[in-house]
């Protein structure tokens, strides 16, 4: 095929394309649409459509800090915006007042008003495909080459006709030719419908397949005198719901099959308790535990947990992180390899070449979306098929959960233990900025700390006011938190600076902690009061939802401030505190693709769902192939899937699931 060289073949392959299929594969992750245009007046912030009119008055040039930008004025009939082109100083002269175009761009709004950035001018009017980015491939180029292969491929549909006719679902070709080059919004509906509803399936028949095959685990005959003896020694009364989710853990843990067990629940509903509970049940059996979570800030936090919940039930637990010397490592090496430590904690230094242990019956891994199917198996395979836990703090509908984490047991926390205080919250306008900030002195000369989260890292373009935690953290330093102690956070920093800096926060030796959303988990400061989410409009509800459960975790009243424009969506977080209520109404909004799409990084697994935003459809797909495994006469059909599901998803390693 023209156009395709050794070079962007090699750029293709790293996106994992090799074949014409696997190229068809490769969904637009949105389109262009110039076939309906919106009225100037009817525009708003954050939206990307077409809009036509004329250029009022000349375009002007400007240069500073290093950039240029186009400014020209674009009326019709119902209003005038401002448009900018940043880095094209052509568009001067491209741009003749009084001639009506066709546009398509971006809307954001600033303190002085709307604008359109970097409108693109438009020849005609259709719906165009937009493809993830592959370095050195231009997009018209992807595009040629999809339509050129969708009228010479063959393509096989792995679905039954009886499952099309039942859920009245197009052929596969129809849908592809759909989704690629749609002829109009309803053509496109029908055929993400068609493809989200293929990949549901066989998602589900790739777990069911891995799940059959659970191998016979290291078997712990746990009982009530267990769970009696770890809740009798703790100071605090267990709720019902950690009652019967580790009764639920004991029934796995007694079973000669190996356990693979989902615990979810709200932040604060008890899960380390559970944990800590399974683990000393393992503990007393003669088996060890292993808890692994995903930064050694956690695992510091979980070790003095362990010891005040364990040692005195006479359980030796130790720490193994990266951080431990030459010397110490091997002191940790030599106690988990003659067992005399029962309960290790520590980071994925826990699956090292190095470790060996002596009887492990028990892996735990804490905050299951920042460990993938991989690291869990490496972690499973240094024992005899030990029994899995994985915990999450991310609150998913229980339907969604039972599609993203089949092939695991799910256990839900749905209580919370008395006293724990609910985080008042509430959207603060940029006109309240000062009144907040002295809100927060107030505070921090009351003896409390704050957070203070952004959603970028480095400085941005001059056309996205976004603030980064750089900026922010200078910002504050230099005006009205200078008398104050600040710490910065991001993804980017060195290891060892980041944990150094939670530390100084957990530790109470910073006031304000100003980051990126790398606190979203894991970070238990019991004296911070106060989160502030900086264009909390960029963000999921579910991410604000974690993101306040940083606070609230001691005696203090807290509160959550969300730095945005008021909208229904972001009201959904004022009027309820409950996580499910919370990732529901998340659901509804964003779609399940927003949750499939961040459950590995890199490509998403799912690119139809990534598109389709219909939550109803995980239900029929779940009902269909529980039909398809249920019903005698249709087993081969189910069998036929299985093998089309592998084949679909072995890439990601859910060939593993079953470890």
């Amino acid at each position: 095929m023209k156009g395709f060289g050794p070079a962007r073949q090699k750029a293709l392959e790293a996106r994992g394309i090799t074949s014409p299929e696997q190229l068809l594969d490769r969904l637009p992750s949105g389109y262009k649409d110039t076939t309906v245009t919106t009225p100037v007046d009817a525009l708003s912030d954050d939206m990307q459509c077409a809009f036509e009119g004329w250029i009022d008055g000349p375009a002007h040039l400007h240069r500073a800090h290093g950039m240029t930008w186009v400014s020209a004025r674009v009326r019709d009939e119902s209003g005038a915006i401002r448009c900018l082109w940043f880095n094209q100083p052509w568009m001067k002269q491209r741009l003749h007042e009084g001639e009506r175009l066709l546009f398509f761009a971006r809307i954001v709004r600033r303190k002085t008003g709307l604008y359109a950035v970097n409108p693109s001018i438009e020849t005609q009017r259709c719906i165009t495909p937009v493809y993830a980015q592959v370095p050195g491939v231009p997009q018209k180029l992807i595009r040629d080459a999809v339509l050129k292969m969708l009228s010479t491929c063959e393509c096989e549909d792995v679905l039954p006709e009886r499952l099309l006719q039942r859920h009245q679902l197009c052929p596969r070709i129809q849908a592809l030719r759909q989704v690629h080059f749609p002829q109009d919004a309803q053509g496109l509906a029908q055929a993400k419908r068609r493809l989200a509803f293929e990949e549901l399936l066989l998602f589900q028949a790739a777990i069911a397949g891995a799940t059959l095959e659970r191998p016979s685990g290291t078997r712990i005959s746990c009982s009530d005198a267990d769970a009696e003896a770890f809740w009798r020694a703790q100071p605090y009364v267990p709720t019902g719901a950690q009652l019967r989710v580790l009764r639920e853990i004991f029934n796995d843990l007694s079973a000669p099959t190996a356990m693979a067990r989902m615990v979810q629940g709200d932040v604060g509903c008890g899960k380390t308790a559970i944990a800590f509970a399974a683990l000393f049940a393992a503990a007393r059996h003669g088996f060890q535990g292993a808890l692994m979570v995903p930064t050694e800030v956690l695992a510091a936090q979980h070790m003095r947990t362990a010891e005040a919940m364990l040692s005195p039930l006479g359980v030796r637990c130790g720490l193994l992180t990266g951080k431990l010397s030459a010397a110490k490592r091997r002191e940790a090496y030599e106690a988990i390899a003659e067992g005399r430590w029962d309960i290790v904690i520590g980071t994925h230094a826990l699956i090292s070449e190095g470790v060996q242990y002596a009887r492990l019956g028990l892996v735990v891994t804490d905050e299951q979306h920042r460990f993938g199917v991989r690291q869990r198996t490496r972690l499973s395979l240094k024992g005899e098929s030990p029994n899995v836990l994985v915990m999450s703090a991310t609150p998913i509908p229980r339907t969604l959960a039972l599609v993203l984490y089949g092939d695991l047991d799910i256990s839900v926390v749905d209580e919370l233990p008395p006293g724990r205080r609910e985080v008042r919250t509430r959207i603060v306008s940029e006109e309240k900025r000062d009144d907040l900030y002295g809100f927060i002195r107030q505070e921090v000369s009351a003896g409390a700390q704050a957070y203070i989260v952004c959603p970028l890292v480095e400085e941005s373009l001059p056309e996205d006011e976004c603030a980064s935690a750089t900026q922010r953290y200078e910002a504050l330093r230099a005006g009205p938190f200078r008398s104050l102690r600040l710490g910065l956070v991001h993804g980017r920093m060195r290891a060892a600076d980041k944990e150094e800096t939670l530390r100084a926060f957990e530790a109470g030796e910073l006031d304000v902690l100003v980051s990126t959303t790398v606190v979203e988990v894991g970070v238990n400061v019991p004296n911070a009061s106060v989160m502030v989410v900086e264009n909390a409009e960029r963000f999921g509800l579910a991410q604000l939802h974690q993101l306040r459960g940083r606070v609230g975790r001691g005696e203090r009243a807290s509160w959550c401030f969300l730095m945005a424009r008021p909208n229904e969506r972001l009201r959904t977080l004022v009027e309820t505190s409950d996580g499910f209520a919370v990732a529901k109404r998340d659901l509804e909004i964003r779609g399940a693709g927003e949750f499939f799409g961040t459950r590995q990084h890199g490509e998403p697994r799912m690119p139809a769902l990534m598109l389709c935003a219909e939550a109803a459809l995980l239900k029929e797909a779940q009902d269909a192939w529980r039909e398809l495994r249920e019903d005698p006469h249709l087993h081969s059909e189910a069998e036929a899937l299985v093998r089309a599901a592998r084949k679909k998803f072995e890439k990601d390693g859910l060939h593993l699931a079953k470890n």
